[in-house]
């Protein structure tokens, strides 16, 4: 009852004209920011974060949370109808991208919204009931704890990859690799930089992204010598009863899965997507078709994307740690406001906590309404013939990616990855292992080497420590789990 009370609080000061104004100039600053590529919410909020200082406090704060969930899914609508992602759309490409080829795409990006719609909702729930005590959970996590963690996030090559097992590891190896480009921060040596003063700082996650799969997408379809656009078929809006009924188990188990991964330090959206769709591969009825086209490998990871971007909100509010990089962009503009977030922010600002939490509720229902209304424009912009769009399409990449560091030598790390997605493509390979790896392999690296420095060379407190422990054995299990359904195959197929 007390959560009910403290949301009606939140509610009467999120429902003011201001604050309803400010909502709305987030959620479609954040979506249209998202359909751009490469322009991701944090170059956007470190833009607008001078203009804070004459907004309201609690107008500031609402439209900048308001243009970072916002912006999740606008990255879905670039990532199903172009096969052009964000970091944290890159699962959408697999089945949304299947369903736009099919002449599903108003389908595609009907489920993307109302899946949006049920994790932000969900994550909310979360927020308003558990978020001082789930604050704490943080603290729980060591430097062992998340190694673990990470390594289990590996597991999910087996079910993001649409090729072989053994492609899709291979894949995997190779953005570990890639992941390991710049500079060591421990020692400061330059690793695999041959030299070049561009790579020092490393390859960025954008240009990766960009060029294994939006360029790689356009030089496939140039290659192919036909005339078409990036969809095809009559728009299909609305699912019928059984699509939808498929639609949301998918989108509350990716809830679920967003909610638990956007509270950790380093989880969030971007490792969310790969979470939920490794769960509904194992937990759907429709399991077979994901990865061809299903409509739960778009609704399971638009739910846990939008889910994680909320509960991130968590650590920040609750004790005071930003997980991600825009979460230390919306902690300065708590502090220049003159709060400070933390454990003493609930009672000291219950009006901006609780008007806060609700507004995101408030842009939920923002978000659905404008972008379900807005699908058919967005198509009917995508029936330009491909000639004509694709040059438009590369000049938002190029755009995308040098606004990310102002730095021209991305565009052509973007061209080498948009030549290599491209041989991918050709020889049969799925990109997606690749970027996981790409992803989990620095994180999987730091984090070990934190755990040996406080253990002091010993690997011990991978296996004292409960929270290791327990990830290791589950690990244990499902490659025993793996191994076993893999020898019974052969068998069956001898």
């Amino acid at each position: 009852m007390q959560a009910l009370h403290n949301l009606a609080f939140g509610f009467e000061h999120a429902l003011t004209l201001h604050n309803l104004m400010y909502c709305a100039i987030g959620c479609t600053v954040g979506t249209l920011v998202g359909l751009l590529p490469g322009l991701g919410p944090l170059a956007t909020i470190s833009l607008l974060l001078p203009l804070t200082y004459s907004i309201p406090t609690g107008g500031a704060l609402i439209m900048l949370a308001g243009i970072y969930y916002g912006a999740q899914y606008g990255d879905s609508v670039s990532a199903i109808t172009m096969k052009i992602p964000h970091a944290s759309s890159i699962v959408a490409c697999i089945d949304g991208y299947q369903m736009t080829l099919a002449g599903k795409t108003g389908l595609a990006l009907f489920t993307a919204g109302i899946s949006s719609f049920i994790g932000g909702t969900v994550a909310i729930v979360v927020l308003a009931w558990l978020a001082p005590p789930l604050g704490e959970v943080a603290f729980l996590f060591g430097p062992a704890d998340y190694c673990a963690l990470m390594l289990a996030g590996f597991f999910c090559v087996s079910f993001v990859t649409t090729g072989s097992l053994l492609n899709g590891l291979a894949m995997c190896l190779v953005g570990v690799l890639l992941g390991q480009i710049g500079t060591d921060i421990n020692s400061g040596v330059p690793r695999f930089t041959f030299d070049i003063a561009s790579l020092t700082d490393g390859v960025g996650l954008v240009s990766v992204a960009l060029g294994c799969f939006g360029i790689a997408e356009i030089t496939k379809n140039l290659d192919e010598h036909e005339e078409r656009t990036p969809f095809n078929g009559k728009i299909h809006l609305m699912p019928t009863w059984p699509e939808f009924k498929r639609i949301v188990p998918s989108a509350l188990r990716g809830s679920v899965v967003g909610s638990v991964l956007g509270i950790l330090p380093g989880g969030g959206p971007t490792i969310a997507q790969f979470a939920a769709y490794a769960v509904d591969k194992k937990l759907s009825r429709f399991k077979h078709e994901i990865g061809s086209g299903a409509i739960e490998g778009v609704a399971g990871q638009a739910a846990a994307d939008e889910a994680a971007a909320r509960t991130s909100f968590i650590p920040l509010m609750s004790i005071g740690i930003p997980e991600n990089a825009v979460m230390a962009l919306m902690m300065a503009a708590f502090i220049i406001k003159g709060i400070q977030p933390g454990p003493n922010m609930i009672a000291e600002h219950p009006d901006l906590f609780w008007g806060l939490v609700a507004s995101m509720w408030v842009g939920n229902v923002f978000l659905v309404v404008l972008n379900v209304q807005l699908v058919r424009y967005w198509l009917s912009v995508f029936r330009i013939p491909y000639k004509v769009l694709f040059p438009v399409i590369l000049f938002f990449c190029c755009i995308g990616t040098y606004s990310v560091n102002n730095n021209l030598d991305d565009i052509y790390t973007t061209a080498a990855f948009g030549l290599l997605g491209y041989l991918f493509l050709r020889l049969g390979l799925d990109a997606a292992p690749l970027m996981l790896g790409f992803i989990l392999g620095p994180m999987l690296e730091d984090n070990f080497r934190r755990a040996m420095l406080l253990s002091r060379g010993h690997f011990g407190d991978f296996v004292t420590r409960p929270i290791s422990a327990t990830l290791l054995g589950l690990i244990a299990l499902l490659v025993v789990w793996q191994v076993t359904a893999f020898v019974l195959k052969a068998r069956r197929g001898a």
